[in-house]
């Protein structure tokens, strides 16, 4: 992924508050994860959420071989249950110092169906970043035109 493909917003670093955003998410799974030095576990992505009030949520994914949620998916519920109805900004971290990791496609669909005004904070060749979901999923399948 190059940066003409994350356009403009891509070429900034991270403000203060995306980068409390990124440590909130680190604590949150460096205090929640199951798996050993090196290993697997149930729980090995956190994820924390900004919402349009400017109240945090985070949450963390389950792994089971069947599937499972990831961790923006559980935070996205989490932030709901606790009220909030305009997230804005999102990230995930890998357990045992793994630093920011992307959203599959699957939570890319997810969010940009439900949440397309969310901002992502990704990893970029270019360095950290925060992008718009709709420029992680150029082309996507539109499932609000579908509906109709």
């Amino acid at each position: 992924m190059n940066e003409d493909a994350l356009g403009d917003s891509a070429r900034r670093e991270l403000t203060e508050t995306e980068q409390q955003l990124v440590e909130l998410a680190r604590t949150t799974i460096d205090a929640s994860t199951d798996a050993d030095a090196g290993g697997d576990g149930a729980h090995t992505m956190g994820c924390a959420l900004l919402d349009a009030t400017g109240s945090l949520h985070v949450g963390v994914n389950f792994y089971h071989f069947t599937g499972g949620p990831c961790a923006e998916l559980v935070a996205l519920a989490t932030a709901r249950t606790a009220g909030a109805r305009d997230p804005q900004m999102i990230v995930a971290v890998g357990n045992g110092g793994r630093g920011i990791k992307n959203p599959c496609g699957r939570c890319r669909q997810v969010m940009a169906d439900a949440y397309p005004q969310l901002r992502v904070i990704v990893d970029t060749p270019d360095g950290v970043r925060t992008v718009g979901i709709r420029e992680l999923l150029p082309l996507g399948f539109d499932w609000a035109a579908e509906q109709n």
